[in-house]
């Protein structure tokens, strides 16, 4: 646990030296949407200050550092467990709220190359192009149609969004300029018009058993180390009560 928290933690500080970010921490206020290296970060270093806990806590046979990592583990479980139960009760306002996750990183597709990344990534393994539909690209700046600005990408789609033709060895990053302009019933012949809302929507009931599948050995996965490090736990407050 403590080397994949140091891993997490350099690649995150390295993807934010690539991009400058750590030559100029005023830019960490500057970014919009969502940016990918907090979540490193964050995963990197909870996963340090767990696997210290506990590989300490073991080795010196610290009670208080195997009560924190069996304790932060059990809040983490009963977060992911409430996380999906309200998922599935809250079904609208969770599908409202990712809608708008999504545009808000649209908004910013051009103001971070991680999150532009992403979405690209996102759009051409979904073969899906914005939240709803190729019209959430409004919300940029730089692909409205609306407004008098002269970006060459103006009516257009990020190159994520083009229906490309397998035959083709060289990427074409300008083949969704001005597709907007042309007529709607046009659109299926260049770009995906399917929303990445609809797409994620369609792709869940076909994976249920493999999320399933993962939801329940991460969570097998927790137990133990939960009952390992109570056990553990007994075991030293027998032996001092003994003495």
């Amino acid at each position: 646990r403590e080397l994949a928290g140091v891993a997490f933690i350099a690649v995150g500080f390295w993807a934010w030296s690539e991009k400058g970010v750590l030559l100029d921490l005023t830019q960490v206020t500057q970014l919009h949407g969502f940016d990918p290296v907090w979540l490193v970060l964050v995963v990197g270093g909870v996963t340090f200050i767990l696997g210290f806990a506990g590989c300490v806590g073991a080795l010196r046979e610290n009670i208080c550092l195997l009560k924190f990592f069996s304790g932060v583990i059990g809040f983490i479980f009963l977060l992911e467990l409430t996380a999906a139960v309200l998922a599935v009760v809250f079904q609208s306002q969770v599908r409202e709220w990712i809608n708008d996750f999504f545009l808000a990183n649209v908004k910013g597709y051009r103001d971070d190359i991680d999150l532009q990344n992403l979405i690209d990534s996102l759009q051409r393994m979904n073969h899906c192009c914005g939240a709803q539909g190729p019209n959430d690209w409004n919300q940029n700046v730089y692909f409205s149609c609306n407004g008098t600005h002269r970006s060459r990408e103006k009516c257009g789609v990020p190159f994520s969004c083009c229906i490309t033709d397998p035959a083709d060895s060289v990427l074409n990053s300008q083949c969704g300029y001005d597709v907007r302009n042309r007529p709607t019933s046009e659109w299926t012949e260049h770009i995906y018009t399917k929303g990445c809302i609809a797409a994620l929507e369609d792709w869940l009931p076909g994976n249920l058993y493999t999320v399933a599948i993962v939801f329940i050995v991460i969570s097998l996965l927790q137990m133990v180390g939960i009952y390992l490090a109570r056990t553990l736990i007994s075991d030293i407050e027998k032996v001092n009560f003994s003495y």
